[in-house]
């Protein structure tokens, strides 16, 4: 199994210590979901917009378990296991450091078609948390369809179904 797919991702970050401020982000690309095993992967290009243009992340989902991997000028990797704490590597701009993600709540519903996962996270560096966050992931299979081919075979029309 290896889909093309469109993967809407809704990242939140709230800031305790600044009124309960918060800062969203939200992306809607195209990517690669796959299968290994007993695990599903899903891998998507970062672009300029995100501030991490040549870099492409990876998620390998698993049974109650998300890891985030980022490979590139900017990598990273960040597991998420409900109820668990792990340190992770976290490189920035401005440097590489270790981060504490203690993840409250992961949901995960996917199969050979896609799905949704949710992650309601916390992140800590020098064991001091820096906010709460919320991750939203939904993957969907990116069919093709030449519904409104015009004979030139240069129109194409993408469907998600």
């Amino acid at each position: 199994m290896n889909k093309d797919v469109i993967i809407s991702v809704k990242g939140t970050q709230y800031y305790e210590d600044i009124d309960f401020s918060m800062d969203s982000i939200e992306l809607v690309t195209a990517g690669k979901y796959y299968k290994k095993g007993k695990n599903y992967y899903v891998t998507y290009k970062e672009t300029e917009m995100t501030g991490m243009e040549g870099t492409t992340t990876t998620l390998k989902i698993e049974d109650g378990k998300v890891t985030l991997m980022r490979f590139g000028p900017k990598s990273s990797q960040l597991i998420f296991e409900e109820g668990q704490k792990h340190l992770c590597h976290y490189d920035t701009p401005h440097g590489a450091f270790t981060v504490g993600v203690f993840s409250n709540e992961v949901n995960i519903n996917v199969d050979d078609f896609g799905g949704e996962m949710t992650v309601d996270y916390l992140i800590e560096v020098n064991q001091i948390k820096t906010g709460k966050n919320d991750l939203y992931m939904c993957i969907r299979e990116a069919n093709l369809t030449n519904d409104k081919f015009n004979g030139s075979g240069k129109d194409t029309d993408y469907t998600i179904s």
